[in-house]
C-alpha cells in the first residue's frame, strides 16, 4: 500500500535561473549605499510585508506562546542548488545582508531605510526556483509531530508577509475568492500547503483522546494535481512532502499534536 501510494505523488522538473546584480559601495556596520541596477523579480518578496508577517507574529502569538518565528527557503526545482544561499534586503541606496542558516531559515533584521524605500527580500537564486515559507515551531514536542496552533500562526504569518508563490492566477492553490489572512487561514477553501520534512504517508491529529487520521484529500496539495498544474505550484517538487491542516476547524485546540507517518517509515 505504501508503495502503491509513493507511486501517485508526481514529482516534476522545471525553473529557470537569472537575476539582475546590484552595484554596492562600502559603508558603515555592514550596511552599504547603492546604486541599483537591479530590476525587482514579481516574484521576490516585499520587505515591507515580511516585516507585516513578524508583527502579525507578535500580535497573534497566543497560538503559540512558547513558539519563535523564522522564515524558510524551500526547492520548488529539482535542479535548484540550496546549499550557499545568500540573501540580501535591497533599497533604492540600501543593501543589507541576512544571515542564512544551513537549513536555510532566517530572521529578518528591522531596518527603516529599508522599509521607506519598500525594499525587496532577494536570494542569490532565482526566486521562482524557491518558494518561502513562515516557519513557527514550539520546542520540546515530541519528534515527528508539530503543534496545531504552530500551524495556524504560520498561515496567518505566511499570508500576511506575502510568502506564496504560485505564479499563475487560473492555477491558485489559495482560493481567488480569498484575499486576507483571516479569510484563507479560517477557511477550508484556503488551501493553505504546509511541508513536512520528509515525504508524507499519512497525518493523524490527537488532542487528549480525540484521534483522527486526515483524508487523503488532505495529502499532496488535495491529490488531484495533473503534469500541466504543477509547473504553478509551489509545491512543485515537494508534493510529497505537502499537506493540510484543519487550522480553520476551532473544535481541534491549539494544543492538537499533528503527528507524521512518513514514506521511509517501516511498515
Amino acid at each position: 500500500m505504501r508503495r502503491a501510494v509513493a507511486r501517485m505523488v508526481p514529482l516534476l522538473l522545471g525553473a529557470l535561473w537569472g537575476t539582475a546584480p546590484a552595484q554596492t559601495a562600502p559603508a558603515d556596520q555592514g550596511i552599504q549605499t547603492v546604486t541599483v541596477t537591479y530590476t525587482r523579480d514579481p516574484v521576490d518578496k516585499s520587505y515591507r510585508k515580511m516585516i507585516r508577517g513578524m508583527e502579525r507574529f507578535q500580535r497573534e502569538h497566543a497560538l503559540a506562546p512558547q513558539a519563535t518565528l523564522r522564515f524558510r527557503l524551500l526547492p520548488r526545482s529539482p535542479t535548484v542548488d540550496m546549499h550557499g544561499i545568500t540573501l540580501r534586503v535591497i533599497g533604492d541606496h540600501i543593501a543589507v545582508p541576512v544571515p542564512v542558516a544551513p537549513d536555510n531559515s532566517f530572521t529578518l533584521p528591522r531596518n527603516e531605510q529599508a522599509l521607506q524605500e519598500d525594499a525587496a527580500v532577494v536570494a542569490n537564486r532565482k526566486t521562482t526556483s524557491m518558494t518561502w515559507r513562515a516557519q513557527v515551531m514550539t520546542p520540546g514536542l515530541p519528534p515527528g509531530t508539530r503543534r496545531l496552533g504552530d500551524l495556524r500562526l504560520e498561515c496567518l504569518v505566511g499570508m500576511e508577509a506575502g510568502l506564496v508563490s504560485n505564479s499563475s492566477p487560473l492555477f491558485g492553490w489559495i482560493s481567488n475568492a480569498l484575499t486576507s489572512p483571516e479569510q484563507v487561514c479560517n477557511s477550508p477553501d484556503g488551501n493553505f500547503l504546509f511541508f513536512n520534512e520528509r515525504p508524507v504517508f499519512a497525518v493523524t491529529l490527537r488532542a487528549g483522546e480525540r484521534t483522527e487520521i486526515l483524508p487523503f484529500r488532505f495529502l499532496y496539495a488535495g491529490g488531484d494535481q495533473t503534469r500541466d498544474m504543477l509547473p504553478f505550484c509551489d509545491c512543485q517538487v515537494l508534493l510529497d512532502r505537502t499537506y493540510y491542516a484543519p487550522i480553520w476547524d476551532r473544535s481541534w485546540p491549539d494544543d492538537t499534536l499533528v503527528s507524521f507517518e512518513t514514506m521511509e517509515d517501516a511498515p
